[in-house]
């Protein structure tokens, strides 16, 4: 649950009584870029260009494919052709697996066919499928302190519905199931996993998606069940009388392999050793485009990077923006970043990342240390106008980004609307259909705002503490 930012005025007044300096406040003349900046970005259909053109000549680009290979050479050529100074990549070790075939029916007592996806690394049924009875479980809490007796050989059900909210906040209890499932039903002997898919839509197709692979001795077939189907298959057991299904599928795991974390960067006049990093992930699922999930992030880091080149003088610190790797199979490419960065970390002044479809930004959150606050103030009053309000100092920046915020790296964060992303996530229906360009106009113009005014402001931003109160 997101908590409301503590009031400005009385933090700065608490910051000043314990004698700690102020930042230095924007100057007006950047101000006054950033705002013509801003409604450049609104003037500007270039975005919506950019994830169109990584969907239609790239498309699904999950770590490790051949889709993967080309993302990354389509994402080189189109930093250089924005005018980007330094292009360049960083190769990462990602694992690799090939998604087959996934069928499953319910055989008795009510036969009929279930439309599933394979969980993201799942191994394969034994050859000719798998047939068990199926025990349903509300959540995976439930499932973990269940005895063996109740799984062992048979099908576990995770049955744990999703709320839809603007903020997103209701994935973060049911993707539980499916970091977790798999483990929890392999250790109590399971035959397979079955999860209710991890979104908010009542379409008839499935929700694919990563789970945790570590240290697992001996994994079992998972697969996410579309809605519909669970709900089906609810009513099923409802009616009291034991269900058997049927899972067939062939998937493969293969040997670790090179992948890479793509990075552009505007040079700083100033003091190009600083950088302001602004990222997206370039990887996808393989089920749709990837438009929403995340090449709209894409689209939108490498527009706000491009209208900043296009000013007549480079800003005063670097702009980095980082398209990294692998992030759906667990952050890969940005841990590594990292790993490959760390005697860099005092020169990353802050972080942020677009990583939440393509709904419009609501919302502006920050993780600055409290006599920076009047900085963002300041970048209220240019944001304010997109219909964008302040929310907390909890931000995290981003999937990748969180990597450096546990370092105690400043972050931003600008919150789109969420209400219906997570009923294209991961799915055959991320597609660019569901990508509007008048929220890529809005996106970009709250982010080259951000941008432009964190690589231009003197000083910086300073560290925070990694313990910062949520």
């Amino acid at each position: 649950m997101f908590k409301p930012l503590l009031s400005l005025t009385g933090g700065l007044l608490a910051t000043a009584a314990i004698g700690i300096a102020q930042a230095k406040p924007l100057a007006q003349e950047d101000l006054s870029v950033a705002e013509v900046l801003r409604d450049r970005a609104l003037a500007s259909s270039n975005a919506y260009s950019i994830v169109e053109s990584l969907t239609v000549e790239v498309g699904p680009r999950r770590a490790g494919t051949q889709g993967d290979q080309r993302a990354v050479a389509w994402a080189q050529e189109k930093m250089k052709s924005l005018g980007f100074d330094n292009v360049y990549t960083e190769q990462i070790e990602v694992p690799r697996w090939t998604r087959g075939h996934a069928h499953a029916q319910v055989i008795s007592p009510y036969p009929q066919p279930l439309v599933v996806s394979s969980l993201g690394y799942s191994v394969a049924t034994p050859e000719g499928g798998l047939t068990a009875e199926i025990v349903e479980f509300p959540d995976v809490e439930t499932l973990l302190e269940a005895s063996p007796k109740q799984v062992k050989g048979k099908i576990a059900f995770i049955n744990k519905r999703m709320e839809k909210k603007r903020t997103g906040e209701g994935y973060g209890p049911v993707v539980q199931g499916r970091s977790k499932g798999m483990r929890a039903a392999a250790e109590k002997g399971a035959a397979a996993l079955l999860l209710r898919s991890v979104g908010t839509d009542s379409d008839r197709f499935a929700h694919t998606g990563m789970m945790s692979l570590d240290n697992i001795e001996n994994p079992i077939p998972a697969l996410a069940l579309s809605a519909p189907d669970a709900n089906l298959l609810e009513a099923m057991l409802n009616r009291g009388k034991p269900v058997e299904a049927k899972l067939d599928m062939d998937n493969q795991r293969h040997s670790d392999g090179p992948s890479f974390n793509v990075v552009g960067e505007i040079t700083g006049r100033e003091n190009p050793e600083e950088v302001m990093i602004i990222g997206a992930h370039l990887d996808s699922w393989d089920e749709g485009t990837g438009a929403l999930d995340d090449g709209a992030g894409v689209a939108i880091v490498m527009e706000t990077a491009r209208l900043i080149a296009e000013l007549p003088v480079r800003p005063r610190r670097t702009l980095r923006v980082v398209l990294y790797g692998a992030e759906e199979i667990g952050l890969v490419g940005a841990k590594q970043y990292l790993d490959a960065h760390r005697q860099e970390l005092d020169n990353i002044v802050a972080v942020s990342e677009s990583d939440f479809g393509a709904g419009k930004i609501w919302r502006f959150d920050t993780r600055l240390p409290e006599n920076k606050f009047d900085i963002a103030d300041q970048m209220m009053q240019l944001l304010a106008p997109l219909g964008i309000e302040r929310g907390n100092n909890q931000s995290y920046g981003g999937p990748d980004s969180s990597v450096f915020v546990a370092e105690g790296v400043p972050a931003f964060g600008l919150y789109q609307d969420g209400t219906d992303y997570f009923d294209y996530h991961h799915t055959p229906n991320d597609t660019l259909d569901k990508v509007k360009p008048e929220n890529l106009r809005q996106n970009v113009a709250a982010w080259v705002v951000m941008s432009f005014l964190a690589t231009e402001m003197e000083g910086n931003f300073g560290r925070v503490p990694v313990e910062l109160e949520k």
